[in-house]
Formats: structure tokens, sequence, C-alpha cells
């Protein structure tokens, strides 16, 4: 099951080492960062860069959430386990993993997209978010990004992604 941990935001990757240290392997099975690509112009180039798609949040994957909190009182930062409920911890929903898992790819990273404007409507030609042009609220052609709206951790959340238009067509 995947579980969701607050930590303090712009400390995720210490936390994340500090966890994998600390907590007993038997327990987390897998920790991890989701992220994204995204492009960044500096110095007038375009560079892909790595983002983390949920500040504040680290996921992992155990089946023992009772014994995560109690192994998580040793690492020396805010963790805080999400979707506590009358003392019973609550796993992301099926479906939410599904979609981080196909967004992702093993490796938990989103990817650019590429895609065309064909009058009003955007059509998406390559990379995750092809086959999804209904969850697309808003695009950002400057920026390269995506505004996409999606359940995450028991919520509706507008996620920016990697999105390069590629040509537009009348």
């Amino acid at each position: 099951m995947w579980y969701v941990i607050q930590v303090v935001g712009g400390k995720e990757d210490e936390t994340l080492e500090l966890l994998r240290r600390i907590v007993d392997r038997s327990i987390v099975l897998e920790a991890f960062i989701p992220r994204r690509h995204v492009m960044h112009r500096r110095d007038g180039v375009w560079r892909t860069v790595d983002e983390i798609l949920f500040p504040g949040y680290l996921f992992v994957v155990t089946h023992d959430p009772e014994g995560l909190v109690r192994q998580l009182r040793r690492v020396p930062r805010f963790t805080r386990l999400l979707g506590e409920s009358n003392r019973k911890f609550v796993p992301l929903p099926a479906r939410e993993v599904e979609l981080l898992k196909e967004f992702g790819g093993p490796f938990h990273v989103v990817g650019m997209s590429q895609g065309v404007i064909d009058g009003d409507c955007i059509r998406i030609e390559k990379g995750p978010l092809k086959g999804r042009e209904a969850i697309i609220r808003k695009v950002d052609r400057h920026k390269r990004i995506a505004f996409v709206e999606m359940d995450v951790m028991g919520r509706r959340k507008t996620v920016k992604l990697g999105l390069e238009i590629v040509r537009k067509s009348s």
C-alpha cells in the first residue's frame, strides 16, 4: 500500500535520505519523491529540469503503517503520516496509485509531453498526458506548462506538468 508522509517543504530530499537510513527496510519497501520534468529558460537556453511534483510530501510503500509511525519518531525531522482516521491509517486509493504509476513510471518521474494546438483543442502526441487531454485545465505555452486537475491524497489538486506545444495547426 502507498502512504503519504508530510515533511517540511524544501527539505524533502534530506528527509528522504534520513528516512532511508533510519527506518527499518522490512517496514518501508520503497520510499520516493514523485518528480516532474519541466523546461526552464536560463541564459536564453531551454533546459529540462527536475522538480518535486508534490512539495512537502514523501511517498512510501509499506504493509505496516503503525510500525512506520513508530519508526518515523526516530527521524530527526518533522514527519507526519497522512490519512489517519480513528487511529487507522488510510492508504492512497488504488485509482490514485495507478494514475501516479502511469504518469511517473518505475522511477516516479513524470516526463515532458508534446502536443499540438488544433483550433481550440489541444492534442497530445507524446508523453504521459497522451490520451488525457480532458484533465488539462490550462496551458501556459510560454513557460511550457500544463495545469492538470487530478485527485491525489484524497483531494482534487491542480498540478503543473511539462508540456511543449510543438506546432499550432489551423
